[in-house]
Formats: structure tokens, sequence, C-alpha cells
């Protein structure tokens, strides 16, 4: 009798394309069957003498069929132990690294996994995952165990946490995604499934809000400690009409808040002159207002809105207050207006220093003298009114 076992009955993990061969008494002839590497007709029915006591271990009743209640009892040896059901036949029947042959009735991992009809790969996860227990005191050492023994197995949802079905997991790139799925506390299949078929992320970020925002959750987290992904990313914007229109708004949004926060936390405005005040506490009041309400925002909502009528209320406000500060204090006024003239002075003076005449005749119009001349008038009516406000010339 063959026992064939409904993959989907398996958990992905366990089938990872690999087929073993289960030899069919009496016959000459071999069925391919995808799963465990070795269920031979036998394969459950020792296990299960180990395995948690239940109903299903006692002999079944007499108008069930004795095949249907074999496969009962081994699909709930199954059900409780999961891999650790396999991992047992091979960390029993395959002999430790540095044994040599003369000293066990063990075999290699090459020829139990010919014997099971799978890759002597698939056997060494086997063999590693109860490696890795062992070194963690969950299940005997290899040298321990003798072929047939049975022992109590742990559970099923702890095979996940030492087997992995995929060759990439023990490289370099598979070792980095396994630690970053335990610091998540994920399974690192499920990591390494995703890694290894880009095109299925790619099409759940598409299709998916809650991917995506996953997505660049773990891009914006990744960015921090990878220099060329910010290059990547900074060209990816700069490339990207979309993308540099977006950036400017939320520059735009994130100055005009960080206007209203500044009044809130420094209490200061600048007059025209750049000269620096206090600002009012009704004022600071009003900004931390505003800061409440755009704080509570959730991570979905636009702030732009919030963060332009925040600015041109505070600025509204600030801009009162400041006038009433310059007029409120002679000295102040007069600071006010002296960093305002020699501002002026400045700009005009730039503008003279600038002006190159080389080639006047080929642009001269009459109305570009006049409006110098007319200039000249004005430049001497104002060093005539200084010179008259100066000091008293002896």
């Amino acid at each position: 009798m063959t026992v064939a076992f409904d993959p989907a009955a398996l958990d992905p993990a366990e089938t990872d394309g690999d087929f073993f061969v289960v030899p069919d008494p009496g016959t000459s002839t071999v069925v391919d069957q995808p799963g465990p590497p070795d269920t031979d007709t036998n394969a459950y029915a020792t296990d299960a003498t180990h395995a948690d006591a239940t109903d299903a271990d006692a002999d079944p009743p007499a108008d069930v069929d004795a095949r249907v209640a074999q496969d009962a009892r081994e699909f709930g040896t199954y059900a409780r132990t999961g891999g650790w059901a396999f991992a047992l036949k091979i960390a029993r029947s395959v002999r430790p690294g540095g044994q040599s042959a003369g000293d066990t009735v063990k075999i290699s991992a090459k020829q139990f996994g010919e014997l099971a009809g799978c890759s002597p790969e698939r056997v060494m996860r086997y063999y590693k995952a109860w490696d890795m227990a062992a070194d963690d005191g969950l299940v005997p050492q290899f040298e321990a165990l003798t072929p047939g023994q049975d022992i109590d197995l742990p559970d099923a949802d702890v095979w996940l946490s030492y087997y992995t079905s995929r060759n990439g997991a023990t490289s370099v790139r598979g070792t980095a995604i396994t630690a970053a799925a335990e610091a998540e506390g994920i399974r690192p299949t499920k990591a390494l499934e995703v890694a290894e078929n880009p095109t299925a992320l790619r099409a759940a970020i598409l299709a998916d809000p809650a991917t995506a925002q996953a997505a660049r959750q773990a891009l914006l987290h990744r960015v921090q400690d990878d220099p060329a992904l910010q290059t990547e990313l900074a060209r990816d914007v700069a490339r990207s009409e979309v993308l540099k229109k977006a950036v400017a708004g939320e520059n735009k949004a994130a100055d005009r808040i960080d206007y209203v926060r500044r009044i809130a936390e420094e209490g200061e405005l600048k007059t025209p002159a750049g000269q620096r005040v206090d600002a009012p506490a009704e004022l600071r009041e009003e900004a931390e207002r505003h800061l409440s309400l755009i704080d509570e925002l959730d991570d979905s909502e636009d702030a732009g809105e919030w963060a332009a009528e925040a600015f041109d209320t505070m600025k509204g406000l600030a801009a009162e207050a400041v006038e009433r500060a310059v007029e409120s204090d002679p000295e102040l006024r007069v600071q006010e207006r002296r960093t305002k003239f020699y501002s002026s002075l400045e700009k005009a003076t730039k503008v003279f220093e600038e002006l190159t005449l080389d080639d006047a005749g080929d642009f001269y119009e009459d109305d570009m003298v006049r409006c110098l001349e007319d200039l000249q008038q004005a430049i001497g009516s104002c060093i005539s009114a200084l010179r008259k406000a100066g000091p008293a010339e002896d």
C-alpha cells in the first residue's frame, strides 16, 4: 500500500519542490509525490506512539477501515509535530559530521536522500534544523539517537523557527533577511519568500495601499544607513516632475509650520529691518493652539492646508504686534528707520556699481538721461536733508 499525502495538508515551508519516492509493496512501480522526504508506509505509525496521548492512538472502531484509521493517525502526528516527525527520521538515521561509517549503522545524508527519492540538500535542511534545536536544548543531540528510536517531539509551531526550505537562507543576503524577520517577530520563511519574488512584491505594492505604506516606511528606515539608496532616491525625485512638485509642496508646508513653531517656542518676532522683539503672550498661545491642531493630524491627513491657515493667521498677527512694538519704543523706531535707510542705500549703490556703459551708444535713449537727472536731484535733496540733520560745522 502506498501512503500519499495531499500537498495542501502540508505547510508550504515543507514542500519546496523536491519529491520523495514511495515504493508500492508488491510491485516494481514507484510513485512520485511532492512532500516530505521519507513517507514510507509506516512513516507516521511509530511517531504516533511518542506524540501526545489521544484517542487516535487506540484501536479504531470496527466500522472504520484500517487504512482510513492509519491516515487519521498519520495526519494527527503531523498536525501535532509538523516537520519534527520528518526531522526525527533524519536525526536518528543520518550520521553526524565527523562520524565514520564503521562506527554506526547510520548512513550519509546523500544515501538517505537517494533512498527517500529527494535531494541531499533537502535532507540537510532538516538535519540543520534539528541541529539548531538540539543546541537550544529542545531535542536530543544526534549522537543520543538510534535508528527507530521514538521521542517526544516539540509542537508544530516551533518547527518553522528552525527550518527553512530555501537555500538562500544560508547566504549573506539570506542571513540578513532572516535576522531582520526575527527582529520584526515574523517567520523568516515568509520574508525569504517575498525576497525571492520581487515581481509579486511589486504587484502587491501597486495594488494595495497598505502594502505600499509598509514599503515606504521600510525604505525610510533603511535609507538612514544606506548612502547608495539615499542617492538613488534623490535622483528618482529629481527626475520625476510629480515627485518634485510634491516635495516642493511639503517643503513649503514645513517652512510655514516652522515659522509658527519658532513663535511658540522662541517667543521672538522680527521687524522689517531685522530687529528682534518679544512676542506677546497671547500671540504665543495662538501659535501653540495652531501647532496642537497640526500635531494631532493623522499621517494620512494632508497638513498643507492646516499649515497655510496657521501661517497666514500668525503672519498677520505678528505684523500687528511688530508695528505696535516699534511705535511704542522711540529708540527701536529710530533704529528701524536707520537700518531700513542703510539697506536701501546699499541696494541702490550695488545697482549702479554693476552698470557698465562701454556700449552705451548701442542702447542710448534720451529718457535714460532724464531719469538719471531726476535721480540726481533726489539724491541731492537727500544729501541736503542729512546735512541739515547732522551736527553743525564749525
